[in-house]
């Protein structure tokens, strides 16, 4: 193949393709093959069969053995320390991706200014930034007198030379979209490029023991930009969430070798930068106005976190024709699942509805765990009749309407208990004792709390169909 001979490389997995075309044949991505210039070079040639004495044999080492925990630089900000498992590990590669303006800048250039003052050498490279933007930004955060180094430049080569001499314990890169390799022949943000910055940067925190963090973009579906291969490079994987109208911002944990994945710490933007949130459940919940109907609380957990946040929903008559579904913060194939649950097992018809709903405070819930309270939340917003304001729900729902176990239950009524709730409608099986005191409404069917919340002549239950719960219910106390 010739050197500047095209190739096609999917962005999403790095496979390579002769000509484009319109799916990975590897992953089956939809449109992320991308034309590359100029790389054939670079590409691994094929590896042959070692010949006898001209290549070291790798070593093999027994599985038993006792290794101590590995050493951490603690940021002595306990939200980010938390979602890295306890601190960042020397020698390792962090990945953060967010939208733009969410505040990923702000939150590494606040880390870094932290982890400088714990007595660790840092040094913060931007190549969207000039430095004088970036001393402007630290003199509003009141970070101005951290013992940071600045560096404004985008040549990879000049980045590494300069990181091989200072030999800092913790390197930021912000971002890596921008850097660039004059041995890869495309542009700056291209796979090729991107891959190849993020291969050279992981290996030289490898060899030095630095500790790196790689800022990325996002594409417009919420997924980090450029190929995927690059999420399997690094250590940890962190998103920054939020949603621009509200002040919280969430940074969750995706992958991380060294501590639990699905781990969040809660942070609130202010004017003098992001305020870490120690409480999220009353941050969440200070918002709550008078009873209304469609709102409940979800008692959930986010990695070893016990999180507590309002499900809103809102059902609205709609024109004929095509009923709207707008979901914000939960996953919309889930609510079309929970509404087909609805009408098939219990009698409640919705579908002819417009349905809204919301998760309160801009935090993005995935377990499956808030089934039960989803429903809870239309079914109140269809009967017209508000929740128990001292109430909380969690449980999945299966596609028979039956309700199943969560985990981490004792978690989750400990943590409402503490918030001043005193009623859990949970799955059956939730363990005798493990309720902190807290009555449970044991549900084994979705029947049972559509006539929990309805009653048993509400609207659209009981319409000839029956429904096949077991009951109203045990109390637990």
């Amino acid at each position: 193949m010739a050197k500047n001979a095209p190739i096609f490389v999917c962005a999403e997995c790095g496979a390579i393709h002769a000509r484009w075309s319109g799916r990975c044949d590897s992953c089956g991505a939809w449109n992320s093959v991308q034309e590359e210039t100029g790389v054939a070079a670079s590409l691994p040639k094929s590896v042959g069969v070692a010949r006898a004495g001209k290549t070291r044999a790798a070593a093999l080492v027994s599985l038993e053995g006792e290794e101590a925990a590995p050493p951490r630089l603690s940021a002595a900000v306990e939200e980010l320390d938390r979602v890295l498992g306890g601190g960042l590990v020397p020698a390792s590669a962090v990945l953060v991706g967010g939208d733009p303006g969410i505040g990923k800048s702000t939150l590494l250039l606040q880390a870094a200014a932290a982890f400088a003052r714990q007595g660790a050498k840092c040094v913060y490279v931007s190549g969207e930034e000039a430095t004088a933007q970036i001393r402007m930004r630290a003199a509003r955060l009141g970070l101005e007198k951290a013992p940071v180094a600045l560096s404004a430049e985008t040549d990879l080569n000049s980045i590494l030379a300069m990181l091989e001499a200072e030999k800092p314990q913790v390197a930021i890169v912000d971002s890596i979209q921008t850097m660039w390799l004059d041995s890869v022949e495309s542009a700056p943000g291209s796979v090729s490029q991107v891959r190849a910055a993020s291969h050279a940067l992981t290996a030289f925190a490898k060899r030095r023991g630095s500790a790196v963090i790689l800022v990325g973009h996002v594409t417009k579906e919420g997924q980090i930009a450029g190929p995927r291969v690059v999420e399997h490079m690094v250590d940890t994987v962190l998103y920054f969430e939020g949603e621009r109208g509200h002040p919280f911002r969430i940074l969750r944990a995706v992958k991380n070798r060294f501590g639990p994945a699905d781990e969040i710490g809660v942070f609130e933007m202010t004017g003098k930068g992001l305020a870490q949130v120690g409480n999220p459940s009353a941050l969440f919940l200070s918002e709550r106005g008078r009873e209304v109907p469609g709102a409940a609380v979800f008692a959930g957990v986010e990695g070893t976190r016990p999180v507590l946040v309002e499900i809103q929903a809102l059902v609205a008559p709609s024109p004929p024709g095509s009923p709207r579904r707008a979901v914000v913060g939960w996953d919309s194939s889930r609510l079309a699942m929970i509404l087909a649950v609805l009408e098939a097992r219990c009698g409640v018809a919705l579908s002819g509805n417009d349905i809204y709903l919301n998760v309160a405070g801009g935090l993005r819930v995935t377990e499956p765990a808030a089934d039960l309270a989803v429903a809870a939340a239309l079914l109140s917003a269809a009967g017209g009749e508000p929740l128990p304001a001292e109430a909380v729900y969690f449980g999945e729902i299966s596609l028979s309407g039956a309700v199943r176990p969560a985990p981490q239950s004792d978690t989750r009524l400990r943590e409402a208990a503490r918030l001043g709730f005193n009623v859990a409608f949970a799955p059956s099986q939730v363990k005798p004792g493990a309720n902190s005191g807290m009555t449970v409404r044991r549900i084994e069917h979705l029947s049972t709390l559509a006539g929990e919340v309805l009653g048993e002549n509400g609207p659209g239950v009981g319409s000839g169909k029956q429904r096949p719960g077991t009951g109203r219910g045990d109390q637990q106390e």
